[in-house]
């Protein structure tokens, strides 16, 4: 069995990056990603893809970053990582759309190594997952996304959805606003540690299964919702929710900690807020409207599958 390596999946990152690119160019009809090829200072660096002001895709990107470094003591304060230096490799991608009616997206699938002075990996592990952010709730739109992915991952386990749909309502959660989740959720894991060569073949077959299934899972949503009508109305509520997005995010999300507390790029790792939100002060939606179910399965997460 070919042993897996940090360069296979390098590789398999950038044409997935290629793949969903393509993809939601597609799906858009009008606007393209700009490629902007960054370097890390203190080592490695990473090709940032934006979009924006689409037919589709008010703001988007799927980026890719290969960096490494030495352990610092921000990092072992912080993030709890002790070694002498590391690797990182992944994928990270947010989709804002332009229409209300078409759900936010984010996704991503990454790949850890540490090292002891003598450059001897003493630790390593897989993460990543995917999550939908809806304005308006479409309950076979939940369906779609959520069956799609508990049928990419059954085969490794039939136990692994369950488990990894609770790990992403708990994780993308606003603890400071009641655990009001960002949005239907998905699967999210983390440190999935190989025990041997054959399990790291394993895990990064995983890995695969779970980034090739994202556009399955998420561009036949948009083609079904993106040419509804939609007014300003709809658009405030959006930008209400935006919100909760950006708080999560800054708040929260270890990825975007760990991307400021390793000196990552700052314009990559902020590029998943959106262009535009509210915070209005204590904003309460109408009871019993559409904007009213939404919340509501935001404060209490469903089953989907």
């Amino acid at each position: 069995m070919k042993s897996f390596t940090t360069d296979t999946w390098i590789q398999y990152i950038h044409s997935l990056q290629d793949t969903i690119c393509t993809a939601l160019e597609q799906s858009d009809g009008k606007a393209t990603f700009i490629e902007d090829k960054w370097e890390r200072e203190g080592g490695g660096g990473g090709k940032t893809r934006v979009i924006a002001n689409g037919n589709v895709i008010e703001k988007g990107g799927v980026n890719t970053s290969v960096v490494f470094g030495k352990v610092s003591d921000a990092m072992r304060s912080q993030l709890k990582i002790d070694g002498d230096s590391w690797f990182a490799c992944g994928l990270s991608l947010v989709i804002h759309p332009l229409n209300p009616f078409v759900p936010t997206t984010h996704a991503n699938w990454r790949y850890f190594e540490l090292y002891d002075a003598g450059n001897n990996v003493i630790d390593r592990w897989f993460g990543g997952g995917a999550d939908l952010t809806p304005y308006y709730l479409f309950d076979e739109d939940a369906k779609h996304f959520h069956q799609t992915l508990y049928n990419t991952i059954t085969p490794f386990g039939a136990d692994l959805y369950t488990h990894y749909k609770k790990n992403c309502d708990v994780y993308f959660a606003n603890k400071h606003r009641g655990n009001e989740t960002r949005g239907i959720g998905g699967v999210f894991y983390d440190y999935l540690r190989p025990a041997d060569a054959a399990d790291a073949e394993r895990l990064f077959s995983f890995q695969q299964a779970n980034g090739n299934c994202f556009t399955e899972a998420y561009i036949p949503i948009v083609e079904k919702r993106k040419n509804i009508p939609w007014t300003e109305e709809h658009k405030y509520w959006q930008e209400i929710r935006r919100g909760r997005y950006v708080e999560f995010n800054l708040i929260h999300d270890r990825g975007t900690i760990f991307g400021l507390k390793t000196n990552g790029r700052t314009e990559s790792i902020l590029m998943s807020l959106p262009p535009t939100v509210r915070f209005d002060y204590n904003y309460q939606p109408k009871p019993g409207s559409e904007e009213a179910r939404l919340l509501d399965a935001c404060l209490h997460p469903r089953e989907w599958v």
